[in-house]
């Protein structure tokens, strides 16, 4: 009976060490997000063990986990009909809100899930949710991009996808199908989703040939940027869930089927370092001390190596890429963007992102409303149904919508 104690102890133990991380007091119910964190970093690990026994691609492996805990079919209800269909052979999900006899035309979302470019599906019930809610508080109607993955496709394909499933949408007689008034449409996405939502609408916006416009862009925690990983919020972040800037700089490395040995390179800059020349005209539009304000930047310090590792670059040039990294685009593509939301979360490595692409659209004339949560944390949004539910989780989509709402 003692021993037995013992190892019910040990155990109890083991897994508090393993599911507690320090974090700051002012992140939304810290406990929950760590056992949240937990649960994700278990799913890696079994990833990355599935993946040394040769047995399938780590990717694939933790995608299966994911989609495992909430794959969800096709229900409608009577207030929104949800169909699976496909845009030019692009999958997609389109929710359609209850038509009102005042509104012949509704409004519409074309929504992009994150992922990290390879994880994740608009059939999921985190996204499946997200759009319902959409659908009926908008009575709009949500077309949902279920784009292809990492490792199955690599950067651009995930672009290709969403921008062939955008314009087929935009064509007259699909949108006269779904009674959607073309001058009220709007691109959105969340992380990784955020990121092709912000390529795909620099694109159109220099399109000539495309009649229907963008009305709205609204970017959730987005991936804007591969160039420095030592912004104040990666530094600030850099172990913060549920992102931690090695995990992000990975997805990275692998959206362009790089090589794995030079991730601890670019953690600290070596990819952009002074010697590399082809960095050189980019870092500007970057630099991180002139467009974040000091309650930012703080006391952190910029990190620029004078030498690096030019290969890096030479055999990734993808990195330098805009339609990779929109936060570098040329001031006259950002001028003709639409309205723009942009949702930040202070504990996210990615937070800086989003600041400093609100700061170069507003110098470029663009109307930004940059909405920052001082408690949210990467990917919250989604999370608002138990036993994943979390308060900033529903006042970030709240609000998110309600900005929606005003705008499109």
């Amino acid at each position: 009976m003692r021993s037995s104690s013992v190892v019910l102890i040990a155990l109890v133990a083991l897994a508090a060490y393993y599911i507690y991380i320090p974090l700051p007091s002012s992140v939304s119910e810290p406990w929950k997000l760590m056992l949240l964190d937990a649960t994700f970093r278990g799913a890696q690990q079994v990833s990355n063990l599935i993946h040394c026994l040769g047995l399938s691609h780590h990717l694939l492996a933790l995608n299966f986990i994911i989609l495992s805990f909430g794959k969800k079919s096709a229900w409608s209800s009577a207030r929104v009909k949800v169909t699976d269909t496909d845009f030019d052979s692009v999958e997609v999900r389109v929710f359609e809100g209850s038509p009102k006899p005042e509104e012949p035309l509704k409004r519409s979302v074309v929504y992009i899930h994150g992922g990290g470019w390879a994880l994740g599906s608009a059939k999921i019930k985190y996204y499946d949710e997200l759009c319902t809610v959409m659908a009926e508080e908008l009575n709009a109607v949500i077309v949902s991009i279920e784009y292809r993955l990492v490792p199955e496709v690599y950067f651009p394909a995930q672009i290709h996808d969403v921008v062939r499933a955008t314009k087929y949408f935009l064509q007259p007689e699909v949108l006269q199908k779904y009674s959607v008034d073309p001058g009220r449409i709007g691109i959105s996405g969340d992380s990784a989703g955020g990121n092709l939502a912000a390529a795909v609408s620099q694109q159109f916006s220099q399109d000539a040939n495309l009649k229907n416009k963008l009305k709205v862009q609204a970017l959730i925690y987005p991936v804007l940027q591969a160039l420095d990983f030592n912004t104040p919020s990666y530094q600030q972040n850099v172990n913060t869930p549920i992102v931690s800037r090695h995990t992000m700089v990975k997805y990275w490395v692998d959206y362009f089927k790089g090589n794995h040995d030079f991730v601890q390179a670019m953690i600290v800059n070596n990819h952009t370092s002074l010697d590399v020349g082809e960095a050189a005209a980019l870092r500007a539009r970057l630099n991180w001390t002139s467009l974040l304000p000091t309650s930012i930047t703080k006391n952190y310090k910029p990190v620029v190596q004078t030498t690096g590792n030019a290969r890096i670059v030479r055999e990734i040039p993808q990195l330098l890429d805009a339609r990779s990294a929109p936060l570098i685009a040329a001031q006259e593509v950002l001028q003709h963007l639409p309205k723009t939301y942009i949702l930040t979360c202070e504990h996210d490595v990615l937070r800086d992102d989003g600041i400093m692409y609100a700061k170069r659209l507003e110098s470029a004339g663009v109307k930004v409303t940059l909405d920052h949560f001082e408690d949210g944390f990467h990917g919250c949004m989604i999370f608002t149904s138990w036993p994943t539910n979390f308060s900033v989780g529903l006042r970030t989509r709240n609000s998110y919508i309600k900005w929606l709402d005003q705008n499109l």
